[in-house]
């Protein structure tokens, strides 16, 4: 993304954020979790933290959805018309997955790295040269770089001192 403060909105508009940096990273994702749960081929997640997500209009529903690890995920969906606005995994509330597609302008947010291709549609064909692993990537730091790896770690620590209840 070249620009932050970019703002994304759910399909009736009632739910409307901001995005005050930019992501630390873009995945499109092809697992068989996400294409059933969006009904689409793919998601694009841009991955921010939490913190720089500014909610400028309307209050986000919580939803549990099941997740391939068993550990679920969080949706936050518009009450009204239900578009999946965001989601949060592994690292819980601190990290936010954007769904690109919700953003007033997506095309700022083209995917870093495609994952889990093993189950990508047939007909799906990736750029040359794209960044592209069969499941998820074995190694964070060549994926997300030395900027990202801060970001990464501060998170980490984030989720470590709220789970102490710091």
């Amino acid at each position: 993304m070249s620009s932050n403060q970019a703002t994304g909105r759910c399909a009736c508009g009632e739910v409307r954020y901001r995005l005050k940096t930019d992501p630390i990273i873009v995945h499109c994702c092809h697992c068989s979790c996400c294409q059933r749960e969006t009904g689409s081929a793919f998601v694009i997640n841009a991955l921010i933290e939490a913190s720089e997500v500014d909610l400028l209009a309307g209050e986000p529903e919580i939803i549990h959805t099941p997740s391939a690890s068993g550990r679920g995920q969080m949706v936050a969906r518009c009450p009204t018309c239900h578009v999946a606005l965001w989601s949060h995994y592994s690292l819980g509330e601190v990290l936010s997955f954007i769904r690109v597609g919700t953003l007033d302008t997506p095309d700022l947010c083209p995917p870093d790295v495609h994952i889990y291709t093993s189950t990508k549609q047939g007909w799906v064909i990736l750029p040359e040269g794209a960044a592209a692993h069969e499941g998820f990537y074995p190694d964070f730091a060549a994926v997300w770089g030395e900027a990202g790896m801060r970001r990464r770690a501060a998170l980490v620590d984030l989720k470590k001192a709220r789970d102490q209840g710091v």
